[in-house]
């Protein structure tokens, strides 16, 4: 039997963090993650060149049924701090849309960095090893595996969610939650594609690939989400940066919106111009949205595109403006866990103390990164919340073993 101060299971961003922040406590640390090839979802992320925080990061930027949860971990580390890691090992990045920092050259600079300082602190790893049973006889955990049982004082769980099963996703964190008796907040995807019946979305499926600047909002309360940003049409239904942000806030059989002309007044601008325009209406939305797009929605609305602006009643033209900037629709669901970038739920956060991490049930029990209730929004959020976690239970586990 192998014996460690400290095991954490779930070699990732969270992983990865926590293990090199313990070891370099002063801690014996092993590491372990079922899968052959290390950090796959940092490998993949921001399209290869892995956007890795957002300068902009706070707790507002973040979803969960505790929402004061994530303040302590996130104010303790901050992308700054974050930013100085990168310098001290010469990663160039740079900052593209809204505060979302990227690296210059691939995601393979993060995963070598977190290997780095793993290495520094001497981390054992063991991968790819598979943990089938844990127990715990009240000091010490013990993880039963394919490469034989590990004992340590502590515990860290950082597996991950449910999202993009193809590179490894599972439910470990959740059932291993459940087994010493904490709660779960119902898991879905989120920063996700939505899609709509077949029949609902007849007239817009050949606008598969267009891309439109639009506000979009769902939810009531204070579980309302309103984002600017891209919107992208495809086969199925929507997609694009501001229906991935739009998705976490959604639930089922409820509606979204959508202002497809940001900043105008559609209404006033459409009965405006007919008093002033000899403008075909398909000419004069054509102005304002991708051409294609003017087409479709004067087809859906029954207004042919070559009635002029003069002809058309004010009502009509009250139903156009309002169509435009309150488009109103209800998904009937999400293309999934496999295109979705996390997953929104998991363990309660209830249960778990916001400065360490630490489960209230169980001494030395923590819970990390995404397999907890914390959900972040698109644009490097969702690793800082991994950087954050990981560094609180890192350094609050090395000082439970050392007391």
């Amino acid at each position: 039997m192998e014996t460690y101060d400290i095991a954490v299971i779930g070699a990732g961003a969270a992983g990865m963090m926590c293990a090199a922040v313990a070891a370099q406590n002063g801690r014996r640390v092993v590491l372990i993650d079922h899968a052959e090839r290390l950090a796959e979802k940092i490998r993949i992320s921001g399209g290869g060149r892995c956007n890795f925080t957002n300068i902009n990061a706070g707790p507002a930027n973040f979803l969960s049924a505790n929402p004061h949860f994530c303040r302590s971990a996130l104010a303790r580390y901050t992308p700054q701090d974050f930013l100085a890691l990168l310098k001290r090992h010469r990663v160039d990045w740079h900052e593209k849309h809204k505060g979302q920092l990227f690296c210059d050259d691939s995601s393979e600079s993060i995963i070598q960095l977190l290997k780095s300082e793993c290495d520094a602190g001497g981390v054992t790893w063991r991968r790819p090893v598979t943990v089938d049973t844990i127990r715990h006889d009240g000091i010490r955990f013990f993880l039963d595996s394919n490469a034989g049982t590990i004992s340590s004082a502590a515990l860290v769980v950082a597996t991950g969610g449910l999202s993009i099963p193809k590179i490894g996703a599972t439910d470990f964190a959740y059932r291993l939650a459940k087994q010493f008796g904490h709660k779960l907040i119902d898991t879905r995807p989120a920063l996700v594609p939505l899609t709509f019946a077949p029949a609902d979305w007849e007239p817009f499926a050949a606008l598969s690939g267009l891309s439109v600047p639009v506000e979009l909002s769902a939810g009531a309360g204070r579980g309302r989400g309103e984002f600017s940003e891209d919107l992208l049409l495809t086969h199925r239904g929507l997609s694009g940066p501001g229906v991935l942000q739009i998705s976490s806030y959604w639930n089922p059989s409820e509606p979204i919106f959508i202002d497809l002309l940001p900043g105008v007044d559609a209404t006033a601008d459409l009965i405006a111009a007919k008093r002033e325009s000899r403008k075909q209406v398909g000419t004069f939305l054509a102005e304002r949205v991708p051409a294609r797009l003017a087409q479709t929605w004067l087809d859906v609305q029954r207004v042919p595109a070559d009635a002029r602006l003069a002809d058309l009643p004010d009502k009509t033209l009250r139903q156009i403006g309002e169509s435009l900037s309150r488009w109103t629709l209800t998904p009937n669901g999400t293309q999934g866990y496999r295109k979705a970038e996390v997953t929104r739920g998991g363990v309660d956060t209830r249960e778990l103390s916001s400065s360490t991490m630490m489960s209230s049930r169980v001494a030395g029990l923590y819970f990390i990164g995404e397999a907890v209730d914390v959900t972040g929004w698109l644009g490097g959020y969702n690793f800082q919340w991994a950087w954050a976690s990981g560094v609180a239970a890192g350094k609050a586990a090395a000082e439970l073993v050392r007391a």
